[in-house]
């Protein structure tokens, strides 16, 4: 009996010394059932932060603007349904970037094969050709307002232009290059043209060419030519390298174009990094908080969805985990997820191994995305997560079945306050986003269900979306090579 006391007096002593579960407490809001509706007369300078009227010299030190989700445009909609199609929107999506992390495609760098800063509103997309956030900016001598989506896994800048050959439907008026004093076309023999991937050239005109198409079928093509671009509060930029697009089609809804904000050379940070440097970030409010919001004002009082551009992006909060280069791909920003930690202890089953980039096939490694929601990890690293999560929160009552691509669903009807694990990413080089629960759990209807915010994806590269940076100021700090988290930057 000796052998088997001393046994249990080791379980015992282990159990004693044994780091207790860490929990949060959430406030378990499920979605409201009522229709919602978007106000109709909302001033876009509440809602984008400012005049798009150019300050007299233009030479703001920085950049800054408000962004806005998608469905803060909603209409006649309720949050279940907004959710079911952003779901939808997000596969689509997550596949095309697996596609093209691993082939190195041509629709996620944009183009096709044949001290101080500047910051602005992000509102998220309308399709997923047409991402997730949006800005407003002004386009031109004098300025012509466009709605532009905001997307970190494109590079070319981009907007629909007159005369049209082929339009889809845009909030405002389509750009006529025509009556701007600052537009220039690029000659088919300019460097600029020779970044495309293969930029066309109209001989008889000698004009450069360009055309983006996306995974989803969705279309851009027209003249690559620069312009001036005004930003909220007056900041202007000049001699920004664009496409000029008379023939588009396909998924884009609402906006005028996009505005890319990948690592390649042709993307919005890259060319104004002479002035601004190549640092910027963002932080995305909740992305319910205007849909639900019962006021309608999505300027969002003191919490705004913003994108800085310039030395004021980097704050000194945030902890940072270098960047990791895809030689395959040089659009997306790729860091090293190192381990994942459940109730304050790390899940042993998330193996770096598995969320490691290689390089010499671009497949596998991790990206920051803006415009993904769900975060997707490789299977076995999901798995463990997932397993791990269930376990700490044994306390909580499963709903059978999952919910969309969620297969770890909650039933919290009824209940008002829950206590869940804590859940946090590490990063290499030392850094950490501890997530509010609201990034991991969310509601997916109006009865109580609330799913575990991750997935799993066979597709290579993982992803860490939208929904889990939610309140975090996001750098992208070009000069340093290297991403940071500052939580509650908004």
């Amino acid at each position: 009996m000796a052998p088997l006391a001393a046994l249990l007096l080791l379980l015992l002593a282990a159990a004693a010394l044994a780091k207790p579960v860490e929990y949060h407490s959430f406030v378990a809001t499920p979605l409201s059932p009522h229709p919602y509706t978007a106000p109709a007369a909302v001033d876009d300078e509440d809602v984008f932060g400012g005049s798009l009227a150019a300050a007299e010299d233009g030479a703001a030190a920085a950049v800054r603007f408000r962004v806005v989700h998608r469905d803060a445009f909603a209409v006649n909609t309720t949050a279940a349904e907004l959710l079911k199609h952003r779901l939808r929107r997000d596969k689509r999506r997550a596949a095309r970037i697996s596609k093209d992390a691993a082939g190195g495609g041509a629709a996620a760098n944009g183009t096709s094969r044949g001290s101080g800063g500047v910051a602005a509103p992000v509102v998220s997309g309308l399709a997923q050709g047409s991402g997730e956030y949006f800005t407003k900016i002004g386009v031109g001598t004098p300025a012509t307002p466009a709605l532009m989506v905001l997307d970190t896994g494109s590079d070319v800048v981009w907007l629909q232009c007159a005369p049209c050959r082929r339009c889809y439907d845009q909030s405002g008026p389509v750009f006529d290059p025509r009556r701007s004093s600052s537009y220039g076309a690029v000659d088919c023999a300019a460097p600029l043209c020779r970044r495309l991937d293969s930029g066309g050239c109209d001989l008889r005109r000698r004009a450069c060419q360009y055309q983006v198409a996306y995974g989803d079928g969705s279309v851009t093509a027209g003249d690559f030519a620069t312009e001036t671009l005004t930003f909220a509060g007056g900041a202007r930029v000049a001699r920004v390298a664009l496409g000029c697009g008379h023939d588009n089609e396909g998924l884009f809804v609402a906006a005028a174009g996009l505005l890319g904000l990948g690592r390649g050379s042709l993307s919005f940070p890259t060319q104004i990094s002479r002035r601004y440097g190549r640092s910027f970030s963002y932080c995305l409010v909740d992305r319910t908080s205007s849909a639900s919001s019962s006021s309608g004002n999505l300027a969002g009082g003191s919490r705004s969805s913003t994108v800085t551009f310039g030395p004021d992006a980097v704050g000194a909060s945030a902890s940072f985990t270098p960047m990791v280069r895809n030689p395959r791909m040089e659009t997306f920003y790729y860091v090293q997820l190192v381990g994942i930690s459940v109730g304050g202890a790390r899940v042993p089953g998330v193996a770096e191994s598995d969320l490691r980039l290689d390089p010499s096939t671009g497949r596998g490694g991790v990206i920051v995305d803006s415009g993904t929601s769900v975060t997707r990890l490789a299977r076995p690293a999901y798995s463990a997560l997932r397993d791990a999560f269930r376990g700490a929160a044994a306390g909580l009552k499963l709903s059978p079945g999952g919910f969309s691509l969620f297969d770890t669903c909650y039933d919290l009807g009824g209940r008002k306050v829950v206590k869940v694990p804590t859940v946090s990413m590490h990063f290499a080089g030392g850094a950490e986003a501890a997530l509010p629960p609201e990034n991991y759990l969310i509601p997916v209807d109006s009865k109580g269900t609330f799913c575990f915010a991750f997935a799993g994806t066979d597709g290579g590269v993982s992803i860490i979306g939208n929904i889990q940076q939610q309140g975090f100021r996001v750098v992208f700090d070009g000069d340093g090579q290297r991403v940071g988290f500052a939580p509650k930057g908004c």
